[in-house]
């Protein structure tokens, strides 16, 4: 496995390890593997940064990117806060919104959060997974300890019903994790979440959001792609995906 080409010397100094080949958790018959930057590591959040740049995500302490030999369906997504305009259903549902109240946290435990995720992620992901009661697995999901790490409450007159887990970059966001109230699905809560970052990075002067990877044959994360124009990492640049040849929109 190749080691990826990095500019800066503290990057340069991270090693990469690929797993062995296993069963892809997105696409039904596929394999896969991922590259992780060595987690014994000191990573910080500059490193953190600049392999953001190169496609790569956080997942609890451990940074990663898929790198399957015979597969690049997942392809690393991220929205230019400068050349962003909403659509129409998205300011529909900015505006659906408008009795929400924010409240940002520190990555810290909390219960009512935590009982929001496992209603969330029973009823949307049951048996993916991710679906921890035990505290300590939750955090370990969803923080690092190098990481500068928010959690952005949403609220319905008091009531919490949205949470956005969210890294700060040097030059940008990127969304860790979004869990909301499942029986509230008029209100958009997960599209309204990228919005606010959206907005977010536009009031503290952050040039990008990140959005983890788009799987074009993935339904679940198509609302990704509706977010125009939104850029893919494609043979080792950002591209607008309007640029590339019909046959590599497809991965």
């Amino acid at each position: 496995m190749g080691r990826p080409h990095f500019e800066t010397d503290q990057v340069k100094r991270v090693s990469f390890y690929a797993t062995p080949d296993h069963e892809c958790p997105y696409l039904e018959g596929r394999r896969a593997v991922t590259l992780f930057a060595d987690p014994y590591a000191r990573l910080n959040n500059h490193i953190y940064d600049k392999l953001s740049q190169y496609g790569f995500r956080r997942s609890g302490r451990h940074i990663y990117r898929p790198s399957c030999p015979s597969c690049s369906s997942c392809i690393p997504v991220r929205i230019d806060i400068d050349q962003f305009r909403p659509n129409r259903n998205q300011r529909r549902t900015s505006d659906r919104n408008q009795d929400l109240t924010v409240h940002i946290s520190r990555p810290e435990y909390n219960e009512e959060q935590h009982q929001l995720y496992i209603k969330y992620i029973s009823t949307r992901h049951p048996g993916g997974g991710m679906d921890v009661p035990e505290a300590d697995k939750y955090m370990d999901f969803l923080v690092a300890d190098w990481s500068e790490t928010e959690f952005v409450e949403f609220r319905v007159n008091g009531q919490l019903v949205a949470v956005a887990v969210i890294d700060l970059l040097d030059n940008g966001m990127s969304a860790v994790y979004t869990f909301y109230d499942p029986g509230l699905d008029r209100r958009s809560l997960g599209t309204f979440a990228i919005l606010w970052q959206i907005e977010a990075c536009r009031q503290r002067g952050l040039r990008w959001l990140y959005l983890g990877y788009w799987i074009p044959e993935c339904q679940k994360m198509q609302y990704k792609n509706l977010f125009k124009p939104i850029q893919h990492f494609h043979n080792g640049i950002w591209i607008d995906p309007a640029d590339l040849p019909d046959d590599s929109q497809a991965g």
